[in-house]
């Protein structure tokens, strides 16, 4: 009888065991479970914050700080932005229809003037802005600014965002003033292999890879950015103004330090002289 009782007692006891060890994997599982959740989350919310870095092209808005206009970029950069392989300077540019045009002035010609030096002058109610266009580095973004330009397109537009928070950038280029105006056309990257984005650097918005419309930024502060924004012009002249906008701070309408800037900048005009 003892016998008996003494094998009930440790089966009783393995029971429990099998059941702690059980208990013990189902906990393991979940942590396990839970840490690939946060990562997943982690991993998606910052390719998101990435790709929706500013609204370029037009026609969507987007989302990474806020709903109401585009996001200034992180220093993640666009997801699976990756280098243009196009030779440079081009002969040849391919601009294809997206969108709706927030100011209907066609589309740039294919046979860019590769071999021409760009000044542009952007004249602000603050004052003006003389920027180097890259042209052998980036001879389409260029083409298309020049474009839009000579048809007026960026006249009497506003600044619509200023980030006084790394990235330290201002954002023009939308005549809507929404974030979501494009000119109805997309275009792809160009002179991202070791781009920096240092203070003077002008490069192009947009809403993920190969999406460049007529948005682009100015960068007042040097910025930590991933090479994933087409950088094509520097600024020789002015560079203050906007400094001085930054300085007075934006109304954070996207969030701390993101949104329009107190101090209106309106483009009022941009010329273009060649070199």
């Amino acid at each position: 009888m003892t016998g008996k009782k003494e094998r009930q007692r440790k089966l009783a006891r393995e029971r429990m065991l099998r059941q702690q060890q059980r208990r013990v994997q189902r906990a393991h599982k979940a942590r396990q479970i839970t840490i690939v959740a946060v990562i997943c989350v982690v991993v998606v919310g910052l390719g998101v914050g990435g790709f929706f870095a500013f609204g370029g092209s037009g026609g969507s808005k987007a989302a990474a700080v806020s709903s109401t206009s585009s996001a200034t970029p992180s220093a993640s950069g666009s997801a699976s932005a990756s280098a243009s392989t196009q030779a440079e300077p081009a002969t040849t540019c391919s601009y294809t229809a997206s969108g709706t045009a927030a100011r209907d002035v066609g589309q740039p010609p294919a046979k860019p003037d590769y071999k021409a030096g760009y000044v542009a002058t952007i004249h602000t109610n603050r004052g003006n802005v003389v920027i180097n266009l890259l042209n052998s580095k980036a001879t389409c973004t260029v083409n298309s600014f020049v474009y839009l330009a000579a048809k007026k397109y960026f006249n009497n537009t506003h600044c619509h965002r200023l980030s006084t928070i790394d990235p330290f950038v201002l954002q023009c280029g939308d005549p809507t003033g929404t974030g979501t105006g494009g000119p109805g056309y997309k275009f792809n990257n160009e002179n991202l292999a070791g781009a920096k984005y240092t203070q003077g650097t002008v490069a192009m918005a947009d809403n993920g890879p190969n999406t460049n419309g007529s948005q682009f930024f100015i960068v007042y502060k040097n910025s930590p950015l991933a090479p994933s924004y087409t950088p094509f012009g520097e600024v020789v002249k002015g560079l203050g103004i906007i400094q001085n906008v930054a300085k007075a701070g934006s109304d954070n309408a996207n969030g701390s330090g993101d949104g329009h800037p107190k101090e209106k900048v309106v483009i009022e005009s941009v010329t273009i002289k060649k070199t």
